[in-house]
């Protein structure tokens, strides 16, 4: 594999003479920003390993020291935008592919752990969450800012930010909050912390377990070399710190009274204040589309999640926001953008339920 791919992957030999394989995502100048190709590279090889029994575990990571991945290749995306209202076919093709890469992760058999070292948000997100084993580092910073370029948090964020302790979980999906490696731990988006220095020491160990190929057993290992490697000590976290103002501000009954409680919340310290900025300046349609998502999602299967947010994803790039927020934070960059809707309480609720209709007569991942 060439040093230049976009992915890069490897085949590490273990002392037991099984293998362990190695996928980097490779554009560290774009910070592991997940392009179509990656996704499609990393399917294509994961499936291989998968049924390969010399394969006995699977480490992802990113090239470089700033990301894992920063997210999903929305600069792309703009440039393949339709008019408002017309389905996009790149949009389309991306999405499926993508959602199923994630969904394959999180239904991966064999060990796969996932050094999410750097930036990891939205599609980086996607990757991550599914992963058995979800180290953190340092340096590790997670957020689903979508709440910014009117997107939502996708890539399976129906799933795994339902099942965040409290409503932290509805929190971050509403400002796009920074969260670091304690905060992950907190939030159950992490296994496992470990100093970004030990990343080669781990490795090395890696290689010098037992490792079977039988799965059953081959998880136990993993886990507890990963535990052994973790420190007593982890990061703080400040989602742990204001777990109580957050429940008060979120537990709410509507949307509309949860932004007038997370208003109120900003006075509690410096870290909530920027939190709620964001949401106050973000975009309303997606703020409804978090909120919706959660509410509609609580009792769905995995399978049924992705179905839904492809639905949810193709709809917003027919819609004028999603272009509007990613033109003036990522292409002009003038972080000015004019949303339809100025708050919450402005947007019909139908507008919104028609995020929720298929626009395709069949759907992609209809077979998951």
């Amino acid at each position: 594999m060439s040093a230049d791919a976009p992915v890069f992957f490897e085949e590490l030999p273990c002392e037991s003479g099984r293998v362990i394989g190695l996928a980097r995502l490779n554009a560290p100048r774009s910070l592991n920003a997940l392009s179509l190709p990656m996704i499609r590279l990393l399917h294509e090889r994961l499936t291989a390993w998968a049924a390969d029994e010399r394969v006995a575990c699977v480490w992802l990571e990113g090239a470089g020291e700033k990301a894992f991945c920063a997210g999903g290749d929305i600069v792309e995306m703009y440039k393949s935008m339709t008019p408002v209202g017309e389905r996009n076919g790149f949009i389309e093709d991306y999405f499926a592919s993508e959602y199923r890469l994630d969904h394959l992760i999180h239904v991966y058999e064999k060990p796969l752990i996932c050094w999410a070292h750097g930036i990891v948000m939205g599609g980086g997100m996607g990757l991550m969450q599914g992963a058995a084993q979800r180290v953190v580092t340092e340096k590790t910073k997670l957020a689903m800012p979508e709440i910014t370029i009117g997107l939502y948090p996708d890539v399976g964020g129906s799933f795994f930010l339902n099942r965040t302790p409290g409503k932290t979980g509805l929190f971050a999906g509403l400002t796009g909050v920074h969260l670091n490696a304690g905060d992950a731990l907190f939030m159950g988006m992490a296994d496992v912390f470990i100093h970004a220095e030990q990343r080669d020491a781990v490795m090395s160990a890696l290689q010098g377990l037992a490792l079977s190929g039988n799965a059953a057993t081959d998880h136990v290992l993993v886990h507890r070399l990963l535990r052994e490697a973790s420190p007593r000590d982890t990061p703080a976290s400040p989602v742990r710190e204001h777990f109580d103002v957050i429940q008060h501000a979120c537990d709410a009954a509507t949307l509309v009274e949860v932004g007038e409680a997370l208003h109120h919340s900003k006075t509690h310290s410096e870290w909530m204040q920027r939190a709620v900025a964001t949401y106050e300046r973000g975009c309303a349609q997606t703020a409804w589309l978090v909120w919706e998502q959660l509410r509609r999602a609580r009792h769905l299967s995995l399978a049924e999640v992705f179905r839904m947010e492809w639905v949810m994803s193709v709809q917003c790039a027919m819609h004028a926001d999603f272009r509007e927020g990613v033109r003036a934070l990522l292409i002009e960059k003038d972080g000015a953008p004019q949303f339809r809707y100025h708050k919450p309480e402005d947007v019909p609720a139908a507008y919104i339920d028609g995020f929720f209709v298929s626009p395709a007569p069949s759907h992609p991942l209809a077979d998951l």
